[in-house]
């Protein structure tokens, strides 16, 4: 058995070996977990088909995590390419595939410890992207890995700005190829996965030149490796770029190119192609070469942000029913912390906006599947959307979730400093998405044209599409609450949230059109409109998230205890918005002081209901100690047991220290003399 593992089934059954102050916690329960499991998960036979996979795999010792706090950077890096490709060996032998359901189970389970992740946007961006012909020639020998590929986008200089990306493709028509060059220091590819010391190719994303021509950002396939012996080829300048806060075990890297020539069919030419004579060839929307990166905003929302926060808050949350602190009714004893009604407030709206974003991610990936089948008949009219929802989703999620796990750390006190509470590595990774695939600033405001072009049309009676149809009916009057209990009721909350997102998209698209019509340059007046147009893009993400939850909540009829615990965390969430953020509902009169006093009453009430339920609803996220491999949050709740077990297992314990004889010696010796 595993240093860290601890006895645990999946019915849920209290081994005799659990910690009695976890074990109480579990006693009696107001809902059966496994059937919240279940609904997580999509069904029971998804839950049987993720319980198989992850047994499958931590049965194999050759995945185990168990020395992976004790590594150095090189050996990360070499573990994730070792189980990698040992990955794929196992996979075929277990009949598992990679479009199958088993693949996001696989990367649940092995906690993002592997390496060729971006590879597989390098497959996702030759499928969307490519022409049949290059599909059928480029996707075996990727899927193969026959040959290994990344995806370069950002530069040394330029990031999220797309149209400032300083790489050059120029077609020469004399060789039918195009030319890539980083023309100066700012235009080297900068962070790309996999691209320091593993890829054998690069799908480069730089701005295409035809006849003196620009025509903006496109794809391209780029050798950068010799497939024999792995050596960089003429014209390529690339390596790693060095240690980051998180990510070891990823080979993030940098590319120069100077006068790479690549064939003109290496231009991935499904929207946008070159043809022999030099004429630039456009089918379909501009923005299809930015829809890999929607499936990667839409992709990390759930198996990078929010299942960072999730993991988080199952670790402090089982650490808060063990841990006891201080009294709280003199002479009684110490209580567990869980009980302090600050230490509910900490953890309990992030358990709550784990659950609402969890639900929301499952509307944006729906939204995504529909969209994408529609591009692939030719119908664009949604990406635009799309593009939007991703984005905002993107930039507010990632804070919200960075943030979030940043408090769980610290609401462990000191044991959540150390990396065996296993919240300093979920915190630093999940960090890193608040700026890779888009800096969260510059999302919002892209998510933020969008809502001020739909206010626009929603003003001149256009319709609008499904996310932003209410920009077309304000509420008129202000709350008819009258008591507490009334901000217990969805519609209630719901027509607030709605509210507040109308009011701050229209006031900034008012303020926005104002300054122009006042003979203000459009992009100073857009400068000027920024931090409010920020804060409409989150308003309208907010929005969107309460709105989802509760529309989930409306199919979970069959299972009322569920139906029952979920709309408290429901509630939960949408009043902790409304008492942190009083002053978005307060602005227009539409909350009044008093009906502000009934939310905080409201939300109050609600952290003590769903304590006791804490523990049983992380428990039905149902996260491995493996998965989790933390001292603090294992299910058997024996955290100072494992804090110790695991401390001794530091190979520093066991080595020789050269510190005593090289610098402490002669000191301690010398002090001999004078006793």
């Amino acid at each position: 058995m595993a240093w860290w593992k601890v006895s645990r089934d999946f019915n849920n059954a209290i081994s005799q070996d659990v910690n009695p102050d976890l074990a109480s916690e579990r006693e009696s329960p107001s809902f059966r977990v496994e059937t919240l499991t279940n609904i997580l998960d999509g069904g029971a036979a998804h839950t049987r088909l993720r319980r198989s996979v992850e047994s499958a795999i931590h049965r194999d010792p050759l995945f185990s995590r168990e020395k992976i706090y004790f590594m150095s950077r090189k050996e990360r890096y070499e573990r994730a390419i070792r189980i990698t490709f040992y990955l794929k060996e196992k996979m075929k032998a277990m009949g598992w595939t990679s479009e199958g359901p088993e693949s996001k189970f696989i990367y649940r389970t092995l906690g993002g410890e592997v390496a060729l992740n971006i590879h597989n946007v390098f497959v996702k961006c030759v499928s969307t992207l490519g022409s049949d012909k290059q599909i059928s020639t480029w996707l075996p020998l990727a899927t193969n890995y026959n040959i290994l590929g990344t995806y370069a986008q950002t530069e040394l200089g330029h990031g999220t700005y797309l149209r400032g990306l300083e790489t050059t493709a120029t077609f020469d028509i004399s060789t039918q190829e195009f030319v890539i060059n980083t023309p100066k220091l700012t235009a080297t590819k900068w962070w790309p996965g996999d691209l320091g010391k593993t890829c054998t190719h690069a799908l480069v994303q730089a701005q295409l030149h035809v006849k003196g021509k620009d025509y903006g950002m496109h794809p391209f396939i780029v050798q950068i490796r010799s497939l024999q012996d792995h050596s960089t080829l003429p014209g390529i300048n690339v390596g790693d770029i060095g240690p980051k806060m998180s990510f070891e075990h990823i080979d993030n890297g940098f590319l120069m190119m100077r006068n790479i020539r690549i064939p003109r069919e290496n231009m991935l030419s499904r929207y946008s192609e070159v043809l022999p004579d030099g004429t630039y060839v456009k089918r379909g929307s501009d923005k299809i070469n930015y829809f890999s990166m929607i499936f990667v905003r839409v992709s990390l929302l759930r198996e990078e942000a929010i299942a960072a926060l999730i993991k988080a808050c199952v670790i402090s949350i089982r650490y808060s029913a063990v841990r006891r602190q201080s009294e709280l009714k003199p002479g009684a004893g110490e209580v567990k912390i869980i009980d302090y009604q600050t230490q509910q407030q900490k953890l309990l709206p992030l358990l709550a906006a784990g659950y609402a974003m969890y639900f929301m991610a499952n509307y944006v990936t729906d939204r995504y599947n529909q969209v994408y089948t529609e591009i692939t008949t030719g119908n664009f009219a949604s990406l635009p959307e799309l593009h939007a929802l991703a984005a905002g989703m993107k930039g507010l999620v990632t804070e919200h979730c960075s943030s979030g796990v940043e408090v769980c750390r610290k609401a462990c006190g000191g044991h959540g400093y150390s990396l065996f509470s296993g919240l300093p590595s979920l915190y630093t990774k999940v960090v890193a998405s608040c700026t890779y695939e888009g800096e969260n600033t510059v999302l919002h405001l892209q998510a933020a044209r969008f809502l001020v072009k739909c206010y626009a049309g929603a003003q001149s009676g256009q319709p609008l599409p499904p996310s932003t149809a209410y920009l077309a009916s304000p509420i008129p009057s202000g709350c008819q609450a009258s008591n507490h209990l009334d901000f217990l009721n969805p519609e209630m909350y719901l027509r607030a949230y709605q509210q507040m997102a109308y009011r701050l998209v229209a006031s900034a698209a008012n303020k926005l059109r104002g300054l122009v019509q006042s003979g203000a340059e459009q992009y100073v007046a857009w400068n000027r409109t920024s931090v409010e147009l920020v804060e409409a893009s989150m308003g309208h993400c907010r929005y969107m998230i309460v709105k989802t939850f509760v529309e989930a909540l409306k199919t979970l009829g069959s299972e009322p205890e569920i139906q029952k615990v979920l709309k408290r965390v429901c509630d939960l969430h949408a009043l902790h918005g409304i008492f942190t953020s009083s002053g978005d509902f307060l602005h227009d009169g539409y909350l009044s002081g008093k009906q502000m006093g009934m939310v905080t009453t409201a939300y109050l009430d609600l952290l003590a209901l769903i304590r006791k339920d804490a523990v049983l609803l992380v428990d039905a996220f149902d996260y491995t100690d493996e998965m989790l491999l933390s001292a603090l949050g294992t299910y058997d709740g024996n955290v100072y047991h494992h804090l110790f077990e695991w401390a001794q297992k530091d190979p520093a314990n066991t080595q020789v220290d050269s510190v005593f004889e090289n610098y402490l010696k002669s000191y301690l010796h010398g002090s001999q003399s004078k006793l």
